[in-house]
């Protein structure tokens, strides 16, 4: 479900009023927009709000990417939390999202590594490209240019 268009004025106003150390409440009221999507609107635009007392949903994006064995040692410990006794229906679905978290990280992970074995030889092909390229040029500019010379007949 998606609520009103943002104007652009609306996320200047926004902006500077963030910028202004605004809260949640205070900027819901005068742009006439809920809370909550005054703060999906400036997680969106990068902004740091003042959400004191909302759940912050946002999620820290690390700067590198995790190897398979990190991923498979947070999926192990998940499974080891699995067996326990007594599981509440919340843990055994932060374990089930878990589980499909890793599983879905291992298959972007290994197209990412593709695509990086693929960018690495296309980069390969593109240097030989070029070397072949000024060979040939080298080529021509040793060979004399005489124009073709019509067959006898």
């Amino acid at each position: 479900m998606t609520g009103k268009i943002w104007t652009a004025q609306q996320e200047a106003e926004l902006k500077t009023l963030v910028e202004a150390d605004s809260n949640v409440d205070e900027i819901a009221a005068k742009l006439q927009k809920t809370p909550k999507a005054i703060i999906t609107k400036a997680q969106r635009l990068g902004l740091q709000l003042q959400a004191e007392g909302y759940v912050n949903t946002s999620i820290a994006i690390p700067k590198e990417l995790l190897s398979v064995e990190e991923a498979l040692k947070m999926l192990a410990g998940a499974l080891k939390a699995s067996i326990k006794p007594g599981l509440n229906r919340l843990d055994v679905q932060r374990l089930e999202a878990v589980a499909n978290i890793s599983k879905t990280y291992k298959d972007l992970l290994a197209d990412y590594v593709h695509y990086r074995d693929v960018e690495r030889k296309l980069k390969e092909m593109e240097e030989q490209n070029a070397q072949l390229k000024q060979a040939l040029k080298e080529i021509q500019e040793r060979t004399p240019s005489t124009p073709p010379q019509p067959v006898p007949s």
